[in-house]
């Protein structure tokens, strides 16, 4: 779980524990305003190229090191397939295109994203290098060992990737 919220948004008054809408809830016993956790959405993108799939190695936490599908959160209004193409960008510096939504997951997560949205992508111009959160980039073809991977997302992928092949 992520660490409670202690202080009202409206007031600035200290939050209590209150049951509201089926469930316990934060909520302010000076103005009443109701804290409701919202979840966390990430977007992820799935780029085939020459029969290889672009991973990166994450240069920061959670999972510093491992490897996973480019990816990034949604900023509030951002619309979800431009969030991929601009995590896509400052990851990689490669500029892609949306080819396809492939799939919505969820999954309680102490931290990160708890919906992530995959898109497939296409790249349209640049070449592949580490920036921003990233230390690395990798093309890994079917017949390559993978590395070690961060999260589920990228491993359902990787392996309904395989299957197709």
């Amino acid at each position: 779980m992520r660490p409670p919220v202690n202080f009202c948004q409206v007031c600035g008054c200290a939050l209590v524990d209150r049951f509201a809408f089926g469930k316990l809830r934060r909520a302010c016993p000076d103005c009443g305003h109701i804290h409701f956790q919202d979840p966390k959405v990430a977007a992820v993108v799935f780029i085939e190229q020459e029969g290889r799939v672009l991973l990166v190695r994450r240069a920061m936490n959670p999972e510093r090191g491992k490897w996973a599908l480019p990816a990034g959160y949604i900023d509030d209004g951002e619309d979800p397939r431009e969030a991929a193409i601009r995590e896509v960008r400052e990851e990689t510096g490669l500029d892609v295109e949306i080819t396809e939504l492939v799939d919505v997951q969820t999954g309680p997560l102490p931290l990160g994203a708890s919906i992530v949205i995959i898109y497939a992508a296409r790249v349209v111009s640049g070449t592949a290098h580490p920036l921003d959160d990233v230390d690395e980039v990798l093309w890994v073809a079917a017949s390559d060992p993978l590395p070690d991977l961060a999260f589920e997302s990228t491993r359902r992928m990787l392996d309904q990737w395989l299957e197709r092949r």
